[in-house]
């Protein structure tokens, strides 16, 4: 009997005993290969030496020490290099243990940057349906997938909620790309001008929607015109990289390939590789000056805030994946997945849409090509591949309600940066039998 509370009360998983590169092993010897890095996690696999020497090497130096005393070595050397490589604007590093964390800390940050600013009025967050910035009471308030959000209603903030960017469903046939992604980012301005610009703090959006929308990148444009817009109203723009970040999806911040910088953006995720817990908020020289010359106080923090250890990791982590070309070998690993996926299932009677970027794919699935109608929920389609696949020796990630919180399936795909060829092949195989096994 475990007294382990699990995710799901009636689906009690395997132990998991040891890790090898691209794969899981449970206590049985089955060899599971990880295909979705968890949740985006293990973008280095699960053996990297390098990270866990510098781990053991920082314990044996110095575990723990409560920021509200000290800083320590690797967790400045860590904000220097992510700074370093930062996108422009971005001077400073708040370190936190993970991504529901950082975009708390976001959220909290953007508010006492206008009260600070003498604006005390501007409270009102934007954000996007069909995202997911967390589980705390903020984050979840600021994500916009129904189905998490639904039996905690009453204790969530009022948080504006504009619809994604989302061609495969809402760019019109008559639309090009680029027309679609700035009538998709004018929905911004709308319910900036519906609020009142005077009342509005931040907009937070994902660069590549992960789990709620499955691996899905922006039309040509929205961004830019997203950051046009939040520049006009003085709208302070917070990038949810915690997913799609540290070269995920082809850079080190996803919000490279759009051609934007945020005032403030949050990474977590594949900042750890999942050998530390850590996550981090970066915000502009700007905004910290208001802190800075105001206040002088964030009034926010957790215990294990910088942690040294953690930093450690994180340093080596991010080292590895700079040191070892792992960014231009996501983009080449993530054109060879994109073709294996199109070749096996760009004509499958049940695939409406492949998508992402880089080693980020999402695939979404329909009961009718040609309408684009779903699944009936009732079906649970999503999981039932998360089973198949999982029996197969494959882990995916598959979800539910991709369109609305209810309707609609897809499954995301995010293995290790390390992914080889014939590991690619091993993918495409058993996702192709689970997919078999269940439709």
């Amino acid at each position: 009997m475990s007294h382990i509370f699990p995710r799901h009360t009636r689906q009690l998983p395997p132990v998991a005993v040891s890790g090898d590169g691209c794969y899981l092993i449970d206590a049985s010897g089955k060899r599971y290969l990880d295909a979705s890095g968890g949740a985006a996690v293990s973008c280095l696999g699960h053996s990297d030496q390098a990270v866990i020497d510098a781990i053991k090497t920082q314990l044996d130096t110095l575990a723990f020490a409560h920021t509200g005393f000290f800083t320590s070595e690797p967790a400045e050397k860590l904000a220097d290099l992510l700074i370093a490589n930062a996108p422009a604007g971005i001077d400073r590093v708040y370190l936190v243990s993970g991504g529901s964390e950082a975009t708390e800390a976001a959220i909290k940050l953007a508010r006492q940057y206008w009260v600070e600013k003498g604006e005390p009025k501007r409270g009102r967050l934007i954000a996007r349906k069909q995202s997911y910035h967390g589980n705390t009471i903020g984050a979840l308030s600021a994500g916009g997938n129904e189905w998490r959000r639904a039996q905690f209603g009453p204790l969530l903030l009022d948080v504006s909620h504009i619809d994604p960017c989302y061609a495969y469903r809402y760019r019109r046939d008559d639309e090009s790309a680029e027309d679609y992604g700035k009538r998709a980012a004018q929905a911004l301005e709308d319910e900036i001008l519906r609020v009142g610009p005077e009342t509005v703090m931040a907009f937070m959006a994902e660069p590549v929607v992960g789990a709620t929308a499955g691996a899905l990148a922006p039309a040509p444009g929205y961004f830019k015109r997203i950051r046009e817009i939040c520049d006009k109203y003085g709208v302070l723009l917070i990038l949810d990289e915690v997913m799609c970040g540290m070269g995920r999806t082809g850079t080190l911040f996803a919000c490279e390939q759009d051609g934007v910088s945020p005032d403030i953006v949050c990474i977590a995720k594949g900042l750890g590789a999942g050998y530390q817990p850590i996550g981090a908020m970066l915000c502009s020289a700007e905004i910290y000056s208001a802190i800075e010359q105001g206040s002088g106080f964030f009034q926010h923090g957790h215990t294990y805030i910088g942690h040294p250890t953690a930093a450690a990791g994180g340093l080596a982590v991010v080292s590895a994946i700079l040191e070892r070309g792992l960014v231009p070998r996501v983009q080449a690993q993530g054109e060879k997945l994109a073709t294996k996926l199109a070749e096996r299932f760009e004509q499958h009677p049940h695939v409406g849409d492949l998508r992402g970027r880089g080693l980020f794919r999402g695939i979404e699935l329909v009961e009718d090509r040609a309408t684009k109608a779903p699944f009936d929920p009732s079906r649970g389609v999503a999981g039932k591949i998360k089973k198949a696949a999982f029996e197969e020796g494959l882990i995916c990630y598959p979800m539910s309600g991709t369109i609305d919180g209810r309707q609609g399936d897809h499954i995301l795909l995010a293995p290790p940066f390390i992914v080889e060829d014939d590991q690619l092949d091993e993918l495409i195989d058993k996702l192709s039998r689970a997919i078999a096994a269940v439709i």
